[in-house]
């Protein structure tokens, strides 16, 4: 179901903003796969893309990004830098509140012996 965002009475406005599901689901890949571009540095794959599902009842999202993360490394230090990144470019960009972000490491893909 699209988010709805109508302006309050006090902005003199009519109409409102209707922002599809799938809009916030492309934000919250984007900042994802931003979020894990330093982790890959040095990496021949950069695992798969993020899988988002998103929903948004009203006027707050919750988003569910699950992630492929290079391993060895700091898992809950990349998951967290996720989670802050998709919930600050969903309410910059669209101005809607995250009231959850919830990261699921799907996959750990450890260094190969050529890297």
């Amino acid at each position: 179901m699209p988010a709805v965002v109508a302006p309050s009475a006090a902005d003199g406005r009519r109409g409102s903003l209707r922002i599809a599901d799938r809009v916030f689901a492309k934000i919250a890949a984007r900042a994802a796969r931003d979020a894990l571009e330093t982790a890959w540095v040095g990496r021949a794959g950069r695992g798969a893309p993020p899988d988002v599902s998103v929903s948004v009842p009203g006027r707050t999202a919750t988003v569910r990004v699950g992630v492929e993360l290079p391993f060895p490394a700091d898992l809950a230090s990349l998951a967290r830098a996720v989670r802050d990144r998709v919930a600050e470019q969903v309410v910059t960009l669209t101005g809607t509140r995250v009231a959850e972000v919830t990261v699921v490491v799907e996959r750990l893909l450890p260094k190969t012996d050529g890297e």
